[in-house]
């Protein structure tokens, strides 16, 4: 019973870890640096889950020990998270099974052993691979200049890498704020309003989604508040920088059931709705103009 629920609990945070590590991470230029973001923060949990079990397997007192005192680390590390998933997914489960361990004798012991590692290794590769293979087909040109992006009845100059196009967390309220201030070129904060550049709205967005270069074929249905596509977008050149921590994106339309929440969409083409005060590293915007203010 107690290596079922091990394997319950690390095969669900391994299912997790995978995929978030290639939907919000997976994002350097360093392999090291994106293995060591893999093992330590998507798959920390699963490897802590499995090698607390294998050694409560072969001592039992030192295990026991480990469980209580990785309870004690997690409901001081993660105090932040909410009640549910640090009690419910970390803190019980582990105290739980650190007692099962210490008063029980899973027999026999070396399937216990091969489950522990197989299970969850197989879970990982089997998200992991498929991710990687779609991983190395985005197109990342690498011109993070200004970028007219049109189709699918849009026509849109895209701001540059900038004051425009921030690699960090920005609010709704500043994203808006630093799109009425920018230069023509975008890149630069002007000292006067210029009211040349704004967030798109997200219709615009869903519209100008693409995968591999051309138009995923986006449409934005208001009254079921869904997008929905040919294709399914990507985090790809020219909307999307491949090597950033950024995947969320503001538009300019408010919540309509809620005016303090706004909506942003994903490089996936999913549309959210979140606070206008919220400010996340995954969460930026990237400002938009119409074609005419070139002329």
């Amino acid at each position: 019973m107690t290596v079922s629920l091990t394997l319950i609990f690390a095969s669900l945070w391994a299912y997790w870890g995978a995929i978030e590590n290639f939907h919000e991470g997976w994002y350097s230029h360093s392999i090291w640096e994106n293995l060591f973001m893999l093992f330590f923060q998507y798959l920390l949990f699963t490897i802590v889950f499995v090698a607390l079990a294998l050694v409560s397997l072969r001592w039992k007192k030192i295990g026991l020990a480990l469980h209580i005192l990785t309870a004690a680390f997690s409901a001081w590390f993660f105090s932040g998270a909410t009640f549910s998933v640090l009690f419910g997914m970390i803190i019980i489960p582990i105290l739980a099974m650190g007692l099962i361990y210490y008063l029980g004798e899973p027999e026999p012991k070396k399937w216990a052993y091969r489950l522990l590692i197989l299970v969850p290794l197989f879970t990982i590769l089997a998200i992991s691979i498929p991710q990687g293979i779609k991983l190395t087909q985005r197109l990342d040109d690498q011109n993070f200049e200004a970028r007219l992006v049109e189709g699918n009845g849009v026509e849109l100059v895209w701001a540059p890498r900038g004051p425009g196009w921030p690699d960090k967390a920005t609010s709704w309220e500043d994203a808006t704020r630093i799109c009425a201030y920018l230069s023509e070129d975008g890149t630069q904060i002007m000292p006067e309003p210029q009211n040349i550049w704004r967030l798109p709205t997200v219709d615009e967005a869903v519209r100008s989604m693409m995968l591999h270069g051309e138009n995923a074929g986006g449409f934005w249905d208001p009254l079921e508040e869904k997008a929905v596509y040919e294709r399914t977008p990507d985090k790809e050149s020219p909307l999307w920088d491949v090597h950033s921590k950024v995947i969320y994106y503001w538009t300019a339309d408010t919540s309509v059931q809620d005016e303090n929440r706004a909506y942003i969409i994903v490089y996936h083409g999913g549309v959210f709705e979140r606070f206008k005060t919220e400010s996340q590293p995954y969460l930026s915007f990237r400002a938009v103009r119409e074609v005419a203010a070139n002329n």
